[in-house]
């Protein structure tokens, strides 16, 4: 786990929905256990599970009683979806708010992306 300031908890759920999302993890697929989690990563297997059930809660995966967690259908869409808004408030809306600031429009601004887009 990263020392980044972060929750483990947070980090944990973050290293398994990005599973899912590179295809590590595919719907209906059997996820790590809160123990294994914990073994691997040393950390309390309580902060391990309070790391899944975030994911429960956020749909991306379920429980099955008495055989563990697995990926819920469409758990890779909705997370490519929320993380594309994201994307778009952390990065995109700044970079609109500064080129209006220095005066590039929407146009020059697709053009100046399609260039550096391009095998850079």
């Amino acid at each position: 786990m990263n020392d980044d300031g972060r929750p483990l908890f947070v980090q944990i759920a973050e290293e398994i929905a990005s599973a899912v999302v590179d295809g590590t993890y595919p719907e209906e697929t059997q996820v790590p256990s809160s123990n294994e989690l914990a073994a691997f990563h040393r950390i309390n297997p309580a902060t391990a599970a309070k790391g899944l059930n975030q994911l429960v809660s956020e749909g991306v995966l379920y429980k099955r009683r008495g055989i563990g967690m697995f990926v819920a259908e469409g758990a890779r869409t909705r997370l490519l979806e929320s993380r594309r808004e994201d994307f778009a408030r952390q990065y995109i809306a700044p970079l609109v708010i500064e080129a209006r600031k220095i005066g590039i429009d929407a146009e020059q601004l697709k053009k100046m992306i399609d260039v550096w887009g391009d095998d850079r």
